[in-house]
Formats: structure tokens, sequence, C-alpha cells
């Protein structure tokens, strides 16, 4: 389907970024609200015409649809195209963006650079969802990291200096070694087209021969190796354990909305990227590997866990949770099956409600006592009794209470996970338990009993705007909980497609023996 539909979507935030920054003048509380509504309105009419997209979706369709392509500078190719995997990532994106703008309204400095920010982050990361070229691909990736770089360090805490740096170091470095193994890819299969052409990466065949590099055999031979470089990229977005480490100094320094568009939207590019290079273009390289995934994701769900449980801050606790969380992700994906992929999707859609929710609970009281420490609450339903009822319902979400969009992805993935590592799937499944644990003990201690603390006593609850921001939130994680064919049916030929496509490539490669013998 020729169109210039996707295009619009992805681009039009960063026009309306340039208008901010050519047209708006002066720093006075009127240029200020001129680029709030402004951002506003541009966010909201890119999710409105995002629906478009959803609506004329065909899920029955495994290939990519509308697609766009045209020659770009130096022999590139301009390629955009969504699937059943990567639509619902462009409708989180375009969906979460106009609650993360009106959760930054009470914004005082420098507020046009603010929007900007924001805006060119929108078109970055809507970009990579929808990239069908490997380096228009990784351009999007990689620049993805500047707006965010400059919102945690120029509007963030006070060590906000620290955790710029160190978030930007940590996802750049990762990305190098993904980007000598995109120029192999490029080498080897002589095209940078991912997809929706003649000849396309996800069609080519890799070597996958056994061959030995300074003595150590390299099972899988090219595709382990390309696989090993990607996975260090995609990793330490996510993040795994243990290059997980620059993500709770992130959430902590950077605002309200950055910790929103982090959690909800920016860590899903590293499972994304497992899902649309790791399986479908290095099967045998995934599945030499799965192994190793498996258990670094287990670990990470009950270790994450463990130390979420000793936090004093709140935004460090759910940082640790949206750790532990993605772990059930990556364990879903390397499942490698229908249900442990569907269960992956659904999480990380999941994930990006609750976890924007959690973090946008924070903002609230952070707003009225600039606060997270936990122990400076207590007491919190004598005065905000509206606050209370919306943070028990994520709370509850996040454990993953039946009835929440929480409970089916985590089901979905360990049922998933449970037909190809059993052990694994038991380990993980006491990572539901310690996050019942430390959610509970979170909400207790901020929300429930006395209102002792005198500075507590004049706190007032949530305004009309704040509710206005948590009803789209608290509708999609209940209706998602109750009918979570939404999501299923929406990404269920194309996840079959790919599982079916992963498996053919195992039988023809024949390493499944191998892969056996290095396992245990």
């Amino acid at each position: 389907m020729d169109t210039h539909l996707l295009s619009i979507i992805t681009f039009l935030p960063a026009f309306a970024a340039l208008v901010l920054a050519v047209f708006l003048r002066g720093d006075d509380a009127a240029a200020a609200r001129n680029a709030k509504w402004l951002a506003m309105i541009t966010t909201s009419v890119t999710f409105v015409i995002s629906l478009f997209v959803l609506f004329e979706f065909d899920p029955a369709n495994t290939g990519f649809q509308f697609v766009e392509e045209s020659e770009w500078l130096l022999g590139m190719t301009y390629r955009l195209g969504v699937d059943g995997i990567s639509v619902l990532f462009v409708m989180l994106t375009t969906f979460m963006m106009p609650l993360v703008i009106a959760a930054s309204w009470n914004v005082e400095t420098r507020v046009k650079e603010y929007m900007i920010a924001f805006l060119v982050l929108e078109t970055l990361m809507l970009g990579v969802f929808m990239a069908l070229d490997l380096i228009l691909f990784y351009l999007f990736f990689e620049a993805g990291l500047i707006p965010m770089f400059l919102i945690i360090g120029i509007w963030g805490g006070a060590n906000r200096i620290y955790a710029s740096f160190k978030f930007f170091l940590y996802t750049f470095l990762g990305s190098v070694l993904m980007l000598v193994a995109m120029v192999a890819m490029y080498t080897d299969a002589g095209t940078t087209c991912i997809g929706a052409c003649d000849v396309s990466l996800l069609n080519h065949t890799f070597a996958s021969d056994t061959f030995s590099v300074l003595g150590v055999q390299v099972i899988g031979g090219m595709q382990t190796l390309m696989f090993i470089a990607f996975f260090a990229s995609f990793a330490v977005k996510m993040p795994m354990w243990p290059v997980h480490t620059w993500l709770p100094d992130a959430h902590v320094q950077a605002p309200t909305a950055g910790s929103v568009v982090l959690a909800a939207i920016l860590l899903k590019m590293g499972g994304y990227g497992f899902l649309r290079f790791s399986l479908p273009m290095f099967p045998v390289g995934s599945e030499v590997l799965t192994p190793l995934v498996l258990w670094m994701s287990a670990i990470a769900i009950v270790y994450t866990s463990l130390v979420a449980l000793v936090q004093e801050d709140m935004k460090k606790l759910i940082a640790y949770s949206s750790v532990a969380h993605m772990g059930f992700v990556t364990m879903g994906i390397f499942a490698a099956n229908q249900q442990g992929v569907d269960g992956a999707i659904f999480q990380m859609v999941s994930h990006g409600f609750i976890s924007g929710a959690l973090f946008l609970c924070v903002g609230v009281i952070y707003d009225r006592m600039h606060t997270r420490e936990i122990d400076a609450y207590g007491g919190l339903v004598n005065r905000m009794p509206a606050y209370a009822l919306i943070f028990m319902l994520f709370t509850m979400a996040n454990v993953g209470l039946p009835g929440t969009s929480g409970f089916v992805g985590e089901f979905l993935t360990l049922m998933g996970t449970f037909q190809v590592n059993t052990w694994v799937a038991a380990v993980a499944t006491t990572g539901v338990i310690f996050s019942a644990a430390y959610a509970l003990w979170l909400y207790r201690r901020v929300v429930m009993g006395d209102l002792i603390k005198e500075s507590l006593r004049s706190i007032t609850d949530m305004t009309a705007r704040e509710k206005w921001i948590f009803a789209p939130l608290v509708v999609m994680t209940l209706l998602l909980g109750v009918y979570p064919s939404l999501v299923l049916d929406m990404i269920g030929p194309s996840v079959a497609a790919l599982v079916e496509n992963y498996d053919l490539a195992l039988e023809a490669a024949g390493t499944a023996v191998q892969t056996a013998e290095v396992s245990n």
C-alpha cells in the first residue's frame, strides 16, 4: 500500500519542534503556554492519525503494511512500514506522548526547549518502530539518545549530570558492536533492506557453520557472533541484568515525564530489536545462546525484585521493578514459541501503561512535597482518597493481579518458558511473589496508616488535570486485563509466522543437537 501516512505520523512532531524553535520567541509566560499547547495539539493529532493505521491494519497479513520507499542520500533507501509486531509499539508511543505533555504542564524552566526535546524524541522513537532499512533504523535508534540525554541533564535532579552521562555512555557503547555487525550483514547480504523488498535481510541466511577463533569453538558461526553484537546493544537498552545499573540512576534524576517515556517506550526498543533482528535473522545464534539468556532473565527477575525491597526512594524502587518485568519479556521472547512471544509483546505494551502510571503517581506527590523518600509519607489515604485509589489499581496491576493487563503478560511468558525450561520458569515465578512484597510494602508505607507527619496535613488530592491524565491509563489497564484479545488477535498471525520461520531455519541448519550438547 503506497501511502505517506507513516511519514506524517513520524515527522509531524519534529515539524512542530522546528516551528517552536524558529517562530516562538521570548521566555515569558505567554511563550511557555504557547509551547505547551502546540506540543499537546501536535502529539494529540499524531495519535489521532495513528488510529487510521490501526483501523486499516490487517492482522491476517503477516507482511509489512503501509510501506513507503524512496531513494535517499548517497544511494541509501528511505523505507518505512509496520507489521503485527511493530504496529502496537507505534500506537503505544502515540498514545503515551499526549499524556507525557499533559504531565509536564507545571514545568517552568526553559519550557520551549523542553517541549522541543520531547517532540523530537517522539519522532525518533516512532522511526525505530517503523524503519525497514538497516541504516535508517540505526540512525533513529542512536539519535534517540540525544534528546533523552538533554532531558535528564537539563531538567533532572541534583545528580542529573552523572545520570545523563551514564545513560548515554552505557547505551551508546552497547551499540558500537551492533554497528560493526550491521556492516558485516551488508557485506554478506548485499542489502540494507530489513523487509518489504525483493532481497531483504529477513530472507537472507547468514552462515552458521561452527569455526574456531583463537582456539575457541564458535558454535553457530557468523550468526552467533552477530547475535552477540546485537545483544550487546539491545540488552543494555532493555536493560537486562547485569547491564541494568544505568536505569535506576536515570529514573531517579529524570523529570517525571522523562521517567514515563523512559519506562513506557524507550525500554521497549530492546525487546523490539530482539523480535525484529535476533530471532528472525540469527535463529541459530539465538538457539545457541537461549539457555544463557533465559537464566539471565530469571536472575534479573529475582535479583532486582530483592533489590527493590530495600529501596528508600520511590522512583528507584519502581525502576528496579521495571528491570524485573523486562526479565519476563526477554524470557518470553527467547522461549521462541507462540505463548512466550505473545506474552512478551503483551507484557511490553502492558508495562508501558502500568510503569508510566506508577511514575506519574510518584510525580503527583513529588510536585506537592518535593521529595521521593518513602519515609517522608504515610497515611495519604486520609487526605488523598482519589490518589490512593488510583495508586492501588496500578500497584495491583504491577503485581500481576488477575483482571489487570499485568497478569496476562506474565502468565503467557511463564507458560511459554515452562515449555522450554521448567527450572527457569520455576525460578522466575518466585519473582511474582517478590513483586507483591515490594509493591505492597511501598503502598502500605506511603498510603496506609494514620496521617502522623505534620508536613502532610495540608497536602491536597489530585486535580482534575491529573485525574484526566490517569483516566486513559486506567481504562487500558483494565480493558486489556479482561479482554486481552485486543492485543493478541493483532499480533497473533505475525508472531505465528515469526515462530514458524524460526523453527524452519533451525531445522534447515540442523543445530538442535549441537545446542543441546552445549547447554548440557
